[in-house]
């Protein structure tokens, strides 16, 4: 009985870790998907983070979203720029760090809101990008000023964010 248990421990923590890596590389790849814009790209990034909330939860969703934060520390070009550990520099970076508690909000509001109706993962995926723009958009103001900062990193995206946390709410359905 002890050795089954074990083995399915182990299976559990080998499936975490699979998950992890997927919406790693999901996030990587949605990077890849640019609308070159400055000083903030539109990328498909942020939809990949609350979709992480959304499928692997508070915890599994931050974790992918660190692991993804902590290979582009390391210098892996994997960010939309491809800038590696530098973009850590730059203005965008508020955007990234805001990655992991977005993640973990929209898995936290999932976790107890998308059982009762898809509505519950669409307000979990909403405040996920409402917890990026304020990250992104208080360290974009350092460099350009709150007005600039508030047009060009948060007003532009609102339409297409809505869209993609739409789009991650279809794929991620409800936990019913």
């Amino acid at each position: 009985m002890e050795h089954i248990l074990t083995v399915q421990t182990e299976q559990t923590a080998w499936r975490k870790v699979a998950v992890i890596s997927f919406f790693v590389l999901l996030t990587a790849l949605a990077a890849r998907i640019t609308v070159w814009y400055q000083p903030v790209p539109i990328t498909l990034q942020t939809m990949a983070v609350v979709l992480s909330g959304l499928m692997l939860g508070a915890r599994g969703g931050a974790a992918a979203q660190l692991t993804y934060l902590g290979l582009i520390a390391m210098g892996w070009p994997l960010d939309a720029y491809g800038l590696g550990s530098a973009v850590f520099f730059g203005p965008t970076v508020g955007y990234l760090i805001g990655f992991v508690p977005a993640a973990y909000v929209s898995g936290w509001l999932a976790e107890r809101f998308s059982t009762k109706s898809r509505w519950g993962n669409l307000f979990a995926a909403l405040a996920g990008m409402v917890v990026i723009y304020v990250s992104g958009a208080s360290w974009l103001a350092y460099f350009i000023g709150w007005q600039a900062a508030w047009s060009k990193g948060v007003v532009l995206f609102i339409l297409p964010d809505m869209l993609k946390a739409m789009a991650a709410v279809g794929v991620a359905g409800s936990r019913k």
